[in-house]
């Protein structure tokens, strides 16, 4: 066993969607059976993204940001709008399988 009490036992798996894997090994043998319960969350590529916002002075726009869940697992999104005149709810949740829309809004107090 290479001088420890450890054993190595290396798992790949590719996933197709981000989302929470779980599964279970059961190691047996004549005297033990051992159960591991394994779980494995895999994130997104982190994707860029870039809104432009054309409005005339004074008037307020709404963009409606479309957010989809395919995981296994609800989400609850915490916005952090940074920069003037940008609102948005501070929270966004998204069940299983459903598409939420974000609204961004853009409410310009001058010209720029």
């Amino acid at each position: 066993l290479g001088g420890g009490d450890t054993v190595e036992f290396p798992i790949k798996f590719t996933p197709k969607h981000a989302g929470c894997y779980r599964c279970q090994i059961i190691l047996k043998s004549s005297c033990d059976i051992r159960v591991y319960e394994i779980e494995c969350v895999v994130n997104a590529e982190k994707a860029d993204g870039q809104l432009e916002f054309q409005t005339p002075a004074y008037q307020t726009v709404t963009q409606e940001i479309p957010i989809s869940n395919m995981s296994s697992q609800d989400w609850r999104f915490e916005a952090i709008l940074e920069g003037q005149c940008f609102y948005g709810p501070p929270v966004i949740n998204v069940c299983v399988g459903e598409t939420a829309q974000y609204p961004l809004t853009f409410k310009p107090v001058a010209e720029c």
